[in-house]
Protein backbone atom coordinates (compact mmCIF):
# COMPACT_ATOMS: atom_id res chain seq x y z
CA UNK A 1 0.00 0.00 0.00
CA UNK A 2 1.30 3.66 -0.65
CA UNK A 3 0.43 6.44 1.01
CA UNK A 4 -0.35 9.87 -1.34
CA UNK A 5 -0.67 13.84 -0.62
CA UNK A 6 -3.16 15.59 -2.96
CA UNK A 7 -3.79 19.36 -2.63
CA UNK A 8 -7.72 20.23 -4.09
CA UNK A 9 -8.60 23.69 -5.24
CA UNK A 10 -11.23 25.31 -6.67
CA UNK A 11 -12.60 28.59 -7.12
CA UNK A 12 -15.90 28.48 -9.56
CA UNK A 13 -19.04 27.72 -8.60
CA UNK A 14 -19.79 26.27 -5.20
CA UNK A 15 -16.20 25.59 -4.89
CA UNK A 16 -17.47 23.80 -1.27
CA UNK A 17 -18.97 21.72 -3.07
CA UNK A 18 -16.43 20.92 -5.82
CA UNK A 19 -14.38 19.94 -3.17
CA UNK A 20 -16.64 17.39 -1.36
CA UNK A 21 -17.64 15.76 -4.89
CA UNK A 22 -13.76 15.50 -5.85
CA UNK A 23 -13.25 13.98 -2.28
CA UNK A 24 -16.15 11.65 -2.39
CA UNK A 25 -15.16 10.14 -5.72
CA UNK A 26 -11.83 9.51 -4.57
CA UNK A 27 -13.06 7.40 -1.65
CA UNK A 28 -15.35 5.58 -4.05
CA UNK A 29 -12.33 4.69 -5.97
CA UNK A 30 -11.71 0.85 -5.23
CA UNK A 31 -8.18 1.33 -4.56
CA UNK A 32 -8.11 4.02 -2.42
CA UNK A 33 -9.03 5.14 1.24
CA UNK A 34 -8.97 8.91 2.28
CA UNK A 35 -7.51 8.61 5.47
CA UNK A 36 -7.06 12.12 6.82
CA UNK A 37 -8.59 15.85 5.72
CA UNK A 38 -6.97 19.27 6.04
CA UNK A 39 -9.43 22.11 6.94
CA UNK A 40 -10.61 24.24 4.58
CA UNK A 41 -8.50 27.79 3.33
CA UNK A 42 -9.87 30.41 1.83
CA UNK A 43 -6.95 31.61 -0.89
CA UNK A 44 -5.97 34.39 -2.53
CA UNK A 45 -5.30 33.46 -6.39
CA UNK A 46 -1.53 33.02 -7.59
CA UNK A 47 -0.26 33.70 -10.87
CA UNK A 48 -3.40 34.95 -12.55
CA UNK A 49 -4.45 36.95 -9.93
CA UNK A 50 -7.50 38.37 -11.92
CA UNK A 51 -9.83 35.59 -10.81
CA UNK A 52 -12.05 34.89 -7.35
CA UNK A 53 -10.56 33.36 -4.26
CA UNK A 54 -9.63 29.61 -4.13
CA UNK A 55 -11.15 27.27 -1.43
CA UNK A 56 -8.03 24.44 -0.54
CA UNK A 57 -7.29 22.07 0.98
CA UNK A 58 -5.10 18.84 1.26
CA UNK A 59 -5.96 15.11 1.59
CA UNK A 60 -3.90 12.03 2.34
CA UNK A 61 -4.76 8.69 0.96
CA UNK A 62 -3.39 5.45 0.36
CA UNK A 63 -3.31 3.55 -2.62
CA UNK A 64 -3.04 0.61 -4.43
CA UNK A 65 -2.52 2.56 -7.54
CA UNK A 66 1.09 3.51 -8.84
CA UNK A 67 1.33 7.21 -9.08
CA UNK A 68 0.40 7.50 -12.85
CA UNK A 69 -2.73 5.49 -12.35
CA UNK A 70 -3.08 7.66 -9.19
CA UNK A 71 -2.74 11.02 -11.37
CA UNK A 72 -5.42 9.39 -14.12
CA UNK A 73 -8.02 8.98 -11.35
CA UNK A 74 -7.58 12.60 -10.43
CA UNK A 75 -7.53 13.73 -14.32
CA UNK A 76 -10.91 11.38 -14.38
CA UNK A 77 -12.45 13.15 -11.50
CA UNK A 78 -11.02 16.67 -12.64
CA UNK A 79 -13.06 15.50 -16.03
CA UNK A 80 -16.12 14.59 -14.03
CA UNK A 81 -16.70 18.14 -12.33
CA UNK A 82 -16.45 19.58 -15.96
CA UNK A 83 -12.35 21.06 -15.21
CA UNK A 84 -11.46 23.15 -18.31
CA UNK A 85 -7.83 24.02 -19.36
CA UNK A 86 -7.91 27.26 -20.81
CA UNK A 87 -5.86 29.42 -19.02
CA UNK A 88 -2.30 28.78 -17.03
CA UNK A 89 -3.00 29.07 -13.65
CA UNK A 90 -6.70 30.81 -14.35
CA UNK A 91 -10.32 29.34 -12.69
CA UNK A 92 -10.84 26.35 -12.34
CA UNK A 93 -14.24 24.06 -11.07
CA UNK A 94 -11.59 21.80 -9.68
CA UNK A 95 -7.83 21.12 -9.74
CA UNK A 96 -5.77 18.17 -7.94
CA UNK A 97 -2.49 17.82 -7.68
CA UNK A 98 -0.23 15.09 -6.39
CA UNK A 99 2.57 16.65 -4.26
CA UNK A 100 3.89 13.74 -2.83
CA UNK A 101 3.89 9.71 -3.69
CA UNK A 102 5.83 7.42 -0.69
CA UNK A 103 9.13 9.32 -0.68
CA UNK A 104 9.21 8.75 -4.64
CA UNK A 105 10.83 10.72 -6.85
CA UNK A 106 9.20 11.00 -10.41
CA UNK A 107 10.18 12.87 -13.17
CA UNK A 108 8.56 12.51 -16.48
CA UNK A 109 6.15 14.74 -18.90
CA UNK A 110 3.08 13.31 -16.70
CA UNK A 111 3.93 13.69 -13.65
CA UNK A 112 6.78 15.35 -11.28
CA UNK A 113 6.69 14.11 -7.86
CA UNK A 114 7.17 15.58 -5.34
CA UNK A 115 5.27 18.73 -6.88
CA UNK A 116 7.96 21.11 -8.09
CA UNK A 117 6.42 24.39 -6.63
CA UNK A 118 5.36 23.17 -3.59
CA UNK A 119 6.88 24.18 -1.12
CA UNK A 120 6.28 27.69 -2.45
CA UNK A 121 3.12 27.83 -2.36
CA UNK A 122 0.89 28.33 1.37
CA UNK A 123 -2.01 27.32 -0.03
CA UNK A 124 -0.25 23.70 -0.45
CA UNK A 125 1.69 23.91 2.87
CA UNK A 126 -0.55 25.41 5.57
CA UNK A 127 -2.94 22.70 5.17
CA UNK A 128 -0.09 19.80 4.04
CA UNK A 129 1.21 20.58 7.24
CA UNK A 130 -2.19 20.59 9.19
CA UNK A 131 -2.56 16.85 8.65
CA UNK A 132 1.16 16.20 8.99
CA UNK A 133 3.41 18.41 11.13
CA UNK A 134 6.99 16.58 9.94
CA UNK A 135 6.86 17.81 6.82
CA UNK A 136 9.59 20.10 6.57
CA UNK A 137 9.22 23.89 4.56
CA UNK A 138 11.65 26.00 3.43
CA UNK A 139 13.26 28.40 5.67
CA UNK A 140 11.22 31.89 5.28
CA UNK A 141 7.84 30.14 4.39
CA UNK A 142 5.25 33.18 4.91
CA UNK A 143 1.31 32.00 4.96
CA UNK A 144 0.50 34.90 3.13
CA UNK A 145 -3.07 35.31 1.39
CA UNK A 146 -4.12 32.54 3.42
CA UNK A 147 -7.72 32.16 5.47
CA UNK A 148 -9.07 28.87 7.64
CA UNK A 149 -12.52 28.51 6.20
CA UNK A 150 -13.97 25.48 7.79
CA UNK A 151 -12.55 22.70 9.89
CA UNK A 152 -13.58 19.32 10.22
CA UNK A 153 -12.79 15.97 12.32
CA UNK A 154 -12.88 13.32 9.79
CA UNK A 155 -13.48 12.62 6.33
CA UNK A 156 -17.00 11.47 7.26
CA UNK A 157 -18.30 14.48 8.53
CA UNK A 158 -16.85 16.70 5.57
CA UNK A 159 -18.57 14.26 3.26
CA UNK A 160 -21.82 14.53 4.81
CA UNK A 161 -21.87 18.42 5.45
CA UNK A 162 -23.72 20.89 2.70
CA UNK A 163 -22.59 24.21 2.14
CA UNK A 164 -24.30 26.75 0.40
CA UNK A 165 -22.16 29.13 -1.24
CA UNK A 166 -23.56 32.53 -3.06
Amino acid sequence: MSQSYLSLGSNMGNRFEMLRQAVSQLSKSPSITVTRISSLYETDPVGFAEQEPFLNMVVQLETELDAFALLDVCQEIEKNLNRKRIVRWGPRTIDLDILLYNRDNIQSERLIVPHPRMDERAFVVVPLLEINPEFKVVDNFEADGVRLWKSYNNVETFLRDIQMES
